[in-house]
């Protein structure tokens, strides 16, 4: 697969091969969605939660007597039917944590990037950008052609590239180290520093 490599200037000075062991791999489309729910899973935080009549607080004295009253028979004013009483089958604080081995993790990875693989381009020399979202976005409307959903993958050391995106709606942004398979199948182009892919292929390169 051939991508093509833009300068800081969003010129196309030449095309570059991407590494079949990451952008030609088999696609694996149950692992994939396997990959996607375990990260959106893991997204939730869980923390509602109700307090049921043995929780809240309140006093324990029968309200009134069991006969004679015409009114429904209550124990303690704690029930459920009172205002400040318990809540029936309500939601309670638990994880959704999920996990997933990490080659199953890479595997997945490396089907979604061969998945968009015709719609990645390279960037060359962008840990020297200025930190200015104005001149960052420039080369990036360049090489994106005005592409929709664009995430752009950076290196370690771009905290520049950081700094000028994180003031700009257009492009999604995130590190190579945290790339994963819902990221990319939810953008429909990416946009990775050349400096960022050794890495990207270090990690994903072994089957």
């Amino acid at each position: 697969m051939i991508a093509k490599l833009y300068t800081l200037q969003g010129e196309s000075k030449e095309t570059m091969a991407l590494p079949e062991s990451v952008f030609g791999a088999p696609i694996n489309e149950p692992l994939m969605a396997q990959a996607v729910r375990v990260y959106l899973a893991n997204q939730r935080q869980g923390n509602a939660n109700t307090k049921t009549r043995a929780e809240v607080t309140g006093s324990t004295r029968k309200i009134y007597k069991q006969k004679g009253t015409g009114n429904a028979r209550h124990g303690d004013i704690k029930a459920p039917v009172f205002v400040g009483g318990g809540i029936v089958h309500g939601p309670v604080h638990h994880s959704f944590t999920m996990a997933m081995p990490v080659k199953m993790k890479r595997a997945a990875l490396r089907s979604a990037l061969t998945v968009r693989a015709e719609n990645v381009a390279l960037i060359d020399g962008f840990s020297a950008v200025d930190g200015k979202t104005k001149s960052v976005v420039a080369v990036l409307n360049k090489a994106t052609d005005g592409a929709s959903k664009v995430l752009v993958v950076l290196g370690d050391e771009m905290d520049k590239a950081k700094s000028a995106l994180k003031n700009n709606d257009q492009y999604d942004y995130m590190y190579v180290k945290d790339l994963n398979t819902y990221q990319v199948l939810n953008h429909d182009t990416l946009i990775i520093a050349k400096e960022a892919l050794p890495v990207l292929v270090s990690w994903l390169g072994a089957k």
